[in-house]
C-alpha cells in the first residue's frame, strides 16, 4: 500500500457490473477461500448480530473476517434483515462491506454488499450443489424452490451458470405475488417448465433438488416422510427444516463452530441431542474428497455463510473495478496522515 492510503467507494451499480456475467469465475473465487479457510489460512470469528426489543424479527449481523494467501485482506460485512421491507416493496437485506489492508490495517474500500453476499450465497449453493452431485453420481433433473426472493434468484442464475440444466422448475412461496414474479424472471431466464406448488409438501416431494431460501425463523418443515427420494437440500435460509429432518439426513456444513449457534436448524439438533454425530462434515472435506455423501439418504447441505467468502468475492470486485480504472476515490479521506502535526 502507498504510504499515503487512500480509501474509494465501490457502488452497487459497480458492483453488479463486476459480478454479472462473471459466475463461473466468482463460484472459483468462492472454491479458493473454502480451500484457503479449510488450511488454516483465515480467521473467522463469530457473527455478533444486534437486535432490537421493538423488532424481534430485525437485525444487522456484522461479520469481521481475515483471509490470508491469494486474497490478503481483512475486513467486514455489515448486513441488515429488516423482512418488513418486502411489504414496503424493498429487498429485505442491505448492506456495506469495508477493506482493510493486510499490512497497515486501514481501510483502503467501502462496497455496496448486498450484490456481493448474494452472488456469494448463490456461489457457495452452486458449488456444493455440483460437487455434492458429481460425489453421490446423481445430476438433479428438477430444481424447487422454497422461498423466491432475491436469494432464490441469484442461486437459480448460478446453478445454470454453475453447469446445470432442469427440465422442469418448481416454486412455492407463502405469497403468491412473490412466486408469480420469481416465475416471470425464470421465463425470462429461458428457464423452460415452470411449475407453482401449492405447498411445501407437494414442492419437496417432486423434486430432486430443493432450495430453501426463505426469512423463516423456525423450522416449517417437519416430516421426514416429504425426503423419503433421497433429493440434495441446499437448506441455504438455515432454519426451515427440523431436528428430526435434520437427524434423519446425512448433514454437510460450511463450518461446524459457525453453524451450532443462532438457532439454526443444526443447532436445534444439537440441542435436542446433545452432541454433533450428525454433521457428517464440511463442504472443504467434500472438496478434497475426504468426504463422499451417499446417494440412499437425504443429504443437506446448511451453509451458515461465512465473511471470508464476502472478502474474497469483495477483493476480486475491488481488483476488478480498480483493474478497469474505474476506482472513486475519496480525497482527503484520511486526514491526519503525520504522527506530529
Amino acid at each position: 500500500m502507498d504510504a499515503s492510503p487512500s480509501f474509494a467507494v465501490i457502488p452497487g451499480a459497480q458492483v453488479h457490473r463486476a459480478l454479472s456475467g462473471d459466475e463461473t469465475v466468482v463460484i472459483d473465487v468462492v472454491r479458493r477461500a473454502y480451500e484457503l479457510h479449510g488450511a488454516g489460512a483465515t480467521v473467522n470469528p463469530d457473527s455478533f448480530f444486534l437486535r432490537f426489543p421493538d423488532r424481534p424479527s430485525s437485525r444487522i449481523i456484522g461479520l469481521p473476517a481475515s483471509v490470508a494467501g491469494d486474497v490478503g485482506v481483512h475486513g467486514i460485512k455489515w448486513i441488515s434483515s429488516f423482512p418488513g421491507n418486502v411489504a414496503a416493496g424493498l429487498p429485505r437485506a442491505s448492506a456495506v462491506l469495508v477493506l482493510n489492508d493486510a499490512e497497515t490495517g486501514y481501510p483502503f474500500a467501502c462496497l455496496e454488499s448486498s450484490i456481493i453476499s448474494a452472488s456469494r450465497t448463490a456461489a457457495s449453493a452452486a458449488l456444493a450443489a455440483a460437487e455434492l452431485s458429481a460425489a453421490r453420481g446423481r445430476l438433479p433433473a428438477r430444481v424447487g424452490f422454497v422461498g423466491t426472493g432475491l436469494i432464490a434468484r441469484y442461486i437459480h442464475t448460478y446453478l445454470v451458470a454453475g453447469g446445470f440444466s432442469f427440465d422442469e422448475v418448481g416454486v412455492h412461496d407463502l405469497v403468491a405475488g412473490h412466486a408469480r414474479g420469481f416465475c416471470d424472471y425464470l421465463e425470462r431466464a429461458g428457464a423452460g417448465k415452470v411449475r407453482v406448488c401449492d405447498t411445501a409438501e407437494e414442492l419437496i416431494r417432486s423434486y430432486d433438488l430443493v432450495v430453501f431460501a426463505t426469512v423463516a425463523g423456525e423450522p416449517h418443515v417437519t416430516d421426514p416422510a416429504w425426503l423419503a427420494h433421497d433429493p440434495l437440500v441446499l437448506h441455504v435460509s438455515l432454519r426451515d427444516l427440523s431436528p428430526e429432518i435434520i437427524l434423519s439426513a446425512w448433514n454437510v456444513v460450511d463450518d461446524v463452530e459457525h453453524c451450532m449457534k443462532a438457532g439454526t436448524s443444526p443447532h436445534l439438533a444439537e440441542q435436542l441431542t446433545g452432541h454433533r454425530d450428525f454433521v457428517a462434515g464440511t463442504l472443504y472435506d467434500v472438496l478434497t474428497g475426504a468426504l463422499r455423501p451417499p446417494a440412499d439418504r437425504p443429504v443437506i447441505f446448511s451453509p451458515f455463510g461465512l465473511g471470508v467468502l464476502d472478502l474474497a468475492v469483495a477483493k476480486h470486485v475491488y481488483d476488478t473495478v480498480r483493474d478497469a480504472r474505474e476506482l472513486a476515490t475519496v480525497p482527503d479521506f484520511f486526514h491526519e496522515l503525520t504522527r506530529y502535526g
